[in-house]
């Protein structure tokens, strides 16, 4: 290193001879000027610095004997020394506010998006009651934003209304002389349970209407009735839905996912029943959908019933009695239960 040459020469120069130490000056400034005529910019280390830095705090006509560079350039480089220090020892401490724990900022978004109404004074409040003392502006920060308005989701939509809400629904079945029979079906939300159903092979608005009619008679009739753009629902049935203070909720164009508990049975009868039988009449084909729709409602499971029918089973426990299989649906599907 460049440094020790040059401790090393300061300590020889205490016992040197005078005569000796001036030649040997004489001859590092001529190497000096050559150095100066020839190299533009010489390349100095830290150590070169750091050795001039400490120099002109202990001699007082260091400016006299520097040719290499500037005196400005070494006022610079102490500058420079005295930033980095104190950028040094402000790193002891971590400045500013506090860092937020990955947990509360995963909280705060889990709360800005399952509650896309609430604004951050709520989200605040509710998270100063779970023991997590935030400031608003780091709610601000980390929550989830919403545009404005606000449109409830379809499934909000219909968890609210499930009690008091039907969907209804066409699907056509081919029948052995290759004539298309329609089934419409009605069904009510709260417990998937089809309340009704009739076949035709001809749909008028007018027989469309006389089945909500024979699906709710008197003052049975439901609050809200989601179906789609479909031509057969005609003038007579929004006459017919009306006097029944029905409120339509008509869905999108070409969304069938907007009426999807309507759209999931239909897609259940076919895998489940009509995609093993060949349909001969209206008069079969009602037979067919009377069985299927027995065990639907009486044994078949259903994942957004808690595991359990719409018209609920109840748990047998085990050691009741041996499990017997019954036959459902002409052998499709089977019931089991547990022996008295």
């Amino acid at each position: 290193m460049a440094l020790f040459p040059l401790l090393f020469s300061l300590a020889r120069s205490f016992f040197a001879p005078r005569l000796e130490l001036m030649a040997e000056l004489l001859a590092l400034r001529q190497q000096l000027a050559i150095l100066n005529r020839t190299a533009k910019r010489p390349s100095l280390h830290f150590q070169d610095r750091l050795f001039w830095v400490i120099l002109a705090k202990c001699w007082r006509d260091w400016r006299s004997a520097l040719l290499i560079v500037k005196p400005e350039t070494v006022i610079k480089w102490h500058r420079q020394g005295f930033r980095l220090y104190w950028r040094w020892k402000s790193k002891a401490g971590r400045p500013g506010r506090p860092r937020i724990d990955p947990e509360i900022r995963e909280l705060i978004r889990r709360l800005s998006q399952e509650n896309p109404l609430w604004g951050k004074p709520r989200i605040q409040a509710e998270l100063s009651l779970l023991g997590v003392e935030v400031a608003e502006s780091t709610v601000a920060k980390y929550r989830i934003k919403t545009p404005k308005p606000y449109s409830q989701t379809w499934k909000t939509f219909l968890s609210n209304h499930a009690n008091d809400l039907i969907g209804i629904d066409f699907f056509t079945v081919p029948t052995a002389t290759f004539r298309n029979l329609y089934c419409f079906i009605i069904l009510l939300h709260e417990r998937r349970q089809v309340v009704h159903f009739n076949v035709t092979e001809h749909p008028t608005a007018a027989w469309t209407a006389q089945q909500l009619v024979e699906a709710f008679p008197e003052d049975t009739a439901p609050r809200f009735l989601i179906r789609d753009r479909d031509s057969i629902y005609g003038d007579d049935f929004r006459r017919r839905v009306a006097g029944m203070r029905i409120e339509e909720v008509i869905t999108a164009p070409h969304s069938p996912w907007q009426n999807p508990y309507a759209e999931r049975v239909i897609g259940s009868i076919r895998r489940e029943c009509l995609d093993h039988v060949i349909v001969f009449s209206e008069e079969h084909l009602r037979r067919i959908l009377k069985g299927y729709f027995r065990y639907y409602h009486n044994s078949r499971p259903h994942q957004g019933l808690d595991q359990n029918s719409p018209i609920p089973r109840a748990v047998e426990p085990g050691g009741k009695g041996p499990i017997l299989s019954i036959p459902e649906v002409g052998g499709l599907h089977h019931r089991y239960q547990r022996a008295a």
